[in-house]
């Protein structure tokens, strides 16, 4: 396990900079230095006041296979929260109230939850699921601009084999 950062939800109070024993959470971009951070420390996980510091595995369990039937059940279901995402954001743009804009917003962000997890369960946005090495290995066959990052999805693909 090792510690990530997500910097929405950083206060910047910056504990973390000093209960750190390896100095992995001193970096220019906010992010934590997965090479100098320690398996397991949670030292900045548990300073951390805004929460915004939590632990991940350093390898995911290997995907669990599902029917095309789930699969299909999950992306309708996932694809329902996408558009009522949508129209919970246009509510809260338009609320009359202060009230009736955090509901609304937090209603979006409920929904954005949910389907990032049905579309997560179903296969997709799984750094070791298949659809994930299919879409980097399409971008390598692609004309993109010259100023598309190919080395760095080169990496990620021979970190997924």
């Amino acid at each position: 396990m090792h510690a990530v950062r997500n910097i929405s939800l950083c206060t910047k109070d910056c504990l973390c900079l000093y209960i750190c024993p390896t100095g992995a959470t001193n970096t220019e971009n906010g992010q934590i230095d997965f090479a100098k951070c320690l398996d397991g420390c949670r030292l900045c996980v548990d300073a951390c006041p805004s929460h915004a510091i939590s632990l991940i595995p350093r390898n995911f369990a290997p995907q669990q296979p599902k029917t095309a039937a789930v699969v299909d059940t999950l992306q309708t279901l996932a694809a329902s929260k996408v558009r009522q995402e949508t129209i919970a954001r246009t509510i809260s743009r338009n609320a009359e109230s202060a009230q009736q804009r955090r509901l609304a917003a937090a209603l979006a962000r409920s929904c954005r939850i949910l389907a990032e997890d049905c579309y997560r369960e179903s296969g997709y946005m799984l750094p070791q699921g298949a659809p994930t090495r299919q879409l980097l290995e399409s971008l390598l066959k692609m004309e993109l601009p010259d100023d598309f990052p190919r080395d760095a999805v080169q990496v990620l693909l021979d970190r997924l084999a």
